[in-house]
């Protein structure tokens, strides 16, 4: 069907819609915007800023997208927002742009936000991540592929959370996550695998066993961060893609990994 804005809608002029976009009752689209084919905009809902949001994309209403960062370093300029396609932001949610002259919060595709989510100034998140009810990543937070946040759960400026890793509900992360676990607590520690979540993902039982062996070293065997790295490095399953992307993960940690139970 042709691109459809309710008459009480606002388009600034400037904004780029593409193809088959809805602009439902008392929406904004500011004048640096741009709607991907397919995208609908629910009634109040509001895309602003130097914002792109891809195809198929879906703005219940009294969401945010694109907004002023809310961090007091900000210092003009134009900072902004890039969202992937099939994205699901549902009531009250809020996305905020970068802090910086020409850096960019960036969001992949295929996520469903939920509820009163927050996304602050310059994180980034994979594709086929949901956040729960009120679950909020601070600023500068990285988000991998496959992640689940239950409802409530925070998660630190400057913290990682790596691919099919599950944050339980009312967690505190203050630390990295690292892929393919459970973290649970405040503040949250890993509590196991996450099985379920790498069952639905297809993951085969030679993956599974990879991910566990990856586990037991770095959690359940007594070793420290450098011992345990040695030894990951020297396991049989150390080509495996889940060793190789465990170990990068440990390796590249800023901020320390959140401790196991």
């Amino acid at each position: 069907m042709p691109t459809s804005i309710h008459p009480t809608a606002i388009v600034e002029p400037g904004a780029v819609l593409g193809v088959d976009v809805v602009v439902g009752a008392f929406a904004y689209v500011g004048s640096r915007a741009s709607l991907g084919d397919g995208t609908v905009l629910h009634h109040h809902a509001t895309v602003e800023g130097l914002t792109t949001l891809g195809g198929g994309c879906e703005v219940f209403p009294h969401s945010c997208v694109g907004l002023k960062t809310q961090d007091l370093k900000f210092k003009g300029g134009t900072p902004g927002t890039r969202i992937g396609d099939r994205n699901v932001f549902r009531e009250f949610c809020t996305i905020h742009a970068a802090t910086d002259d020409g850096d960019f919060t960036v969001i992949g595709s295929d996520n469903n936000f939920l509820a009163y989510t927050h996304v602050a100034h310059d994180c980034t998140v994979g594709n086929h991540v949901i956040m729960s009810n009120n679950a909020t990543l601070a600023g500068h937070m990285r988000v991998g592929d496959h992640v689940v946040m239950g409802g409530f759960a925070a998660a630190h400026q400057f913290c990682r959370i790596g691919d099919h890793a599950m944050v339980g509900g009312m967690s505190k992360v203050v630390q990295d996550v690292p892929p393919f676990v459970i973290a649970d607590g405040n503040p949250a520690v890993v509590r196991s695998i996450n099985r379920i979540g790498l069952e639905r993902s297809g993951f085969t039982t030679a993956q599974l066993e990879a991910v566990k062996a990856a586990y037991r070293i770095y959690y359940r065997d007594g070793l420290n961060r450098t011992q345990a790295l040695e030894t990951l490095r020297a396991h049989a399953s150390a080509d495996a893609a889940e060793f190789k992307l465990f170990i990068g993960f440990i390796e590249s940690s800023e901020r320390g990994l959140t401790a196991g139970r």
